[in-house]
């Protein structure tokens, strides 16, 4: 069902023309402020029939009234905000009208040492609070140094009905080959936690899907067949959206060459030399990068050619993208670049009414809805 128009924007930021023709655009985008007064929001995720939710850095997590006012629902004492950790993906599960389940990835130091772990909780009835922890998935690792380098962490469930979780590196060289570290990944689970079936299994932890990732921090699924895509930040070149498979390697080994235990950030996003049968990227920004992020796939006949393209939110280049991809998920030559004039983006997700919000990486940071016009 489509969210209440009711949400009332807190202030209109602009009407963004967009210079394209009606038949391969929306002739304009109006992007109007949701909430404002966020700390670094890095997720947001819609209540079937409620109200959205958002995540901050910092480490709370909210809900966001019709009205446009903001409720602290849940702040774990455990979430360890720094440098690029702390509280990140949110996702609410598709059984939400029977159980109530949010689940979170963050930052955690619950274990007496550092973690990142996907965490499930259940929002009470009257939507004041998150209850009922249950820590699903730990161990995903953290840098050395504890500052939170490549740390991921996208929480989405798919239309096969599992969460999948992206996890960063941790900017540490062996983790994104080695097949039982679970950084690196792209994981694939059930929603308490275990692998899902279909995952590669094997010499791999059950609850891998794919591996060979740097800092993944988008996925989203295509609407036209389900397809599963990956959005990921390179080194100095070559950000990289892939189409994902059961057991792939994406070939990022960051091990140096003379061996060690160094992480070499000049090392090829696909190393196929050095992995013959790595998959290429669908896309790549090649040099320099652009820091892409969260992304959503775009449905729905008001987005015209937009539809079934692949929208993504950009930091270092501050940018709203949106590419098309052809079948097998190759970026085709139409691709737009939007929304340049609202700081560094998240996140970027479409709504139930079928509008984009998208989160702007700041502090104070701020929640917006872009409204396709035609």
């Amino acid at each position: 069902m489509r969210r209440r128009q009711a949400l009332v924007a807190v202030g209109l930021v602009a009407v963004v023309g967009l210079g394209a023709s009606a038949c391969e655009a929306p002739r304009s985008l109006v992007v109007t402020t949701v909430v404002s007064g966020l700390d670094r929001p890095w997720d947001i995720a819609h209540v079937p029939n409620g109200p959205m939710m958002v995540t901050e850095r910092s480490g709370a997590v909210n809900v966001i009234r019709f009205d446009g006012t903001k409720q602290q629902v849940a702040k774990p004492t455990d979430v360890v905000a720094q440098g690029e950790g702390g509280m990140m993906g949110l996702a609410v599960d598709p059984n939400f009208a029977v159980n109530r389940r949010i689940y979170t990835c963050f930052m955690s130091n619950a274990s007496g040492s550092i973690d990142v772990r996907v965490v499930r909780w259940r929002l009470n009835p009257a939507g004041t609070a998150l209850d009922t922890r249950a820590d699903i998935v730990t161990g995903i690792p953290v840098s050395p140094t504890q500052t939170g380098r490549h740390s991921g962490c996208r929480t989405r469930f798919g239309p096969d009905g599992y969460l999948w979780v992206t996890t960063g590196d941790a900017a540490i060289g062996s983790v994104p080959q080695d097949r039982r570290s679970l950084g690196g990944k792209v994981l694939r689970v059930t929603t308490d936690g275990v692998g899902a079936p279909g995952n590669p299994g094997g010499a791999f932890d059950a609850r891998i899907y794919s591996y060979g990732h740097r800092n993944p921090q988008g996925i989203s699924f295509r609407p036209s067949d389900g397809l599963p895509f990956e959005v990921e930040h390179g080194p100095g070149c070559d950000d990289e959206v892939n189409a994902l498979r059961p057991g792939g390697n994406y070939g990022w080994d960051p091990r140096p060459i003379g061996g060690g235990s160094g992480y070499d950030e000049s090392r090829p996003m696909t190393d196929a030399t050095r992995h013959p049968g790595s998959i290429p990227a669908r896309w790549s920004s090649g040099c320099p990068t652009i820091a892409p992020s969260g992304a959503t796939f775009l449905d729905g006949p008001q987005w015209q050619l937009w539809g079934n393209g692949l929208a993504i939110a950009v930091l270092k280049d501050q940018q709203l993208r949106v590419m098309k991809l052809d079948g097998p998920g190759n970026a085709m030559s139409a691709e737009w670049i939007r929304v340049t004039d609202q700081g560094r983006l998240r996140v970027a997700v479409q709504g139930p009414d079928g509008n984009l919000y998208v989160a702007t990486d700041a502090s104070p940071g701020r929640i917006l809805r872009i409204e396709p016009r035609n």
